[in-house]
């Protein structure tokens, strides 16, 4: 097999800012299907607010729908911030010499064909990489799905989106259009992002060139990166080192597998490399790796929503049994600690009802005496010295209306994180819960180990921040 991983080695740091904010836009590529292509992207551009100046290059058309159409990116009159190409592979390295002569400084790629399918494509990216090193033009991809800013309602995307973008402050980046914006659907669940970026093959721009920009971006609270395979690793983890330190890193590595390393070089010409390798530079740079691309996308939006634990000191409130043996499990295996109630709360939750003290506090018990006393039971845990967190489940069958009530009334820590684990026989009831209590600020999960598991990695950060500090 050719090993179609291109080394560039650049330690300057990037401008990426021109990319997710730029004030003109030029689409070169095709304008005939509306569900692909340079008129999707349009659609995406105007659909979800872009406020700045479009153009359109293809030489097959004179106007679409009354709008001009240029022949080429020289024909122009004015400068352009960002150029976008999809057209086949094999005009790219002429596009992109052409945006250099006319002052473009920054381009996206999201043509495929190019390292990760063959040696001819391996050959046309590192014509691409030579041009860049002549002219000090930047490039994300080729073979990306694009990028988004949350902010500024950007979407650059070749496919029209599910759902719209809701602003806020995570932001993920990836190796693979399945974090882009049409591959995910941010809106529908309610995710708060600040920036999407998915750089495809890294002929220019790789991961450390965007963690610097992410680390300095105002609106990033919170970095999520499923890395494929590192372009410089002493680069990135030094990088990642200075940023952990104030914003924390969520990595996905996938190829753990001999099976999903071959698969890597044919997805982007990555080289999956040793995942203990990976493993320890993780740890030492301060970066939280996480097992699945769900647990990356979960666990990301507590570290928006909620402060980090002063310790792993857990609290549980639970109404199944199980589920309450469960989260002691999980809580142990991820270096938290099953809270000891002081004597104090565990008088105010007799009080309320004899079956309610002790941790896990099992509300379920109640079940049948009508509606339970969440206000009362979350307020006298949290509140407890013992209590550094706390996992509340929420039974889906009472109304939504009825769980940001108790919490808009209850006394509750601002630096004590709570997050909710949904259960219950109602599918309805547990997303219109989960879209209400998001709309809130609290995380909530349908899965309870990875409700604990999120606890587990923001106690880890908390011990990170304390050490690099």
């Amino acid at each position: 097999m050719v090993n179609r991983e291109i080394k560039v080695s650049n330690n300057q740091k990037k401008d990426l800012s021109i990319f997710f904010d730029p004030k003109s836009i030029a689409i070169i590529g095709s304008l005939r299907d509306p569900w692909s292509g340079g008129r999707a992207l349009s659609n995406n551009l105007y659909d979800w607010g872009y406020q700045g100046k479009v153009y359109f290059v293809n030489p097959s058309y004179k106007e679409v729908d009354g709008v001009e159409i240029y022949p080429t990116i020289k024909s122009i009159p004015k400068t352009v911030d960002l150029a976008i190409v999809i057209t086949p592979a094999s005009t790219v390295p002429d596009i992109v010499r052409d945006c250099a002569e006319v002052g473009i400084k920054n381009v996206i790629i999201m043509s495929d064909g190019f390292a990760e399918r063959d040696e001819g494509g391996e050959n046309l990216q590192k014509e691409i990489i030579n041009i860049t090193k002549r002219t000090g033009i930047q490039i994300i991809g080729p073979n990306t799905a694009g990028i988004a800013n949350g902010v500024t309602g950007l979407v650059i995307s070749q496919y029209p989106l599910g759902s719209k973008i809701k602003r806020g402050c995570m932001a993920f980046a990836s190796q693979t259009g399945v974090i882009s914006a049409t591959g995910f659907p941010y809106g529908d669940l309610g995710y708060g992002v600040s920036k999407i970026c998915d750089f495809g093959n890294k002929c220019e721009v790789d991961e450390s060139d965007l963690l610097e920009y992410l680390a300095d971006d105002p609106e990033t609270k919170v970095i999520a990166m499923e890395i494929e395979g590192i372009r410089d690793g002493r680069r990135f983890f030094d990088t990642a080192k200075r940023v952990t330190r104030e914003k924390p890193i969520l990595i996905f590595k996938p190829g753990r597998t001999k099976e999903s390393s071959n698969t890597l070089m044919s997805h982007t010409g990555s080289l999956a490399g040793d995942q203990n390798v990976y493993k320890c530079a993780f740890k030492q740079a301060g970066i939280i790796q996480v097992n699945s691309f769900r647990e990356l996308l979960e666990i990301a939006k507590a570290f928006s929503y909620q402060p980090l634990p002063k310790g792993n000191r857990l609290g549980i409130i639970t109404i199944t049994g199980a589920g309450g043996i469960i989260a002691i499990d999980t809580a142990v295996e991820c270096g938290l600690a099953l809270a000891k109630l002081s004597m104090r709360t565990n008088e105010k939750l007799f009080k309320i009802h004899p079956t309610l003290t002790g941790n896990p506090s099992d509300i379920g018990q109640m079940a049948g005496m009508g509606i339970p006393p969440y206000k009362e039971v979350i307020e006298a845990i949290l509140n407890d010295e013992n209590v550094d967190c706390l996992l509340c489940t929420i039974w889906s069958f009472l109304p939504a209306e009825l769980y940001i009530q108790a919490l808009n009334e209850a006394i509750i820590p601002k630096n004590k994180p709570i997050i909710f684990w949904v259960y219950g026989g109602s599918l309805e009831n547990t997303n219109q819960i989960c879209f209400e209590l998001e709309n809130n600020r609290y995380p909530v999960y349908s899965d309870i180990e990875i409700a604990i598991k999120t606890f587990g990695a923001m106690y880890q950060y908390m011990k990170i921040r304390t050490r690099f500090k």
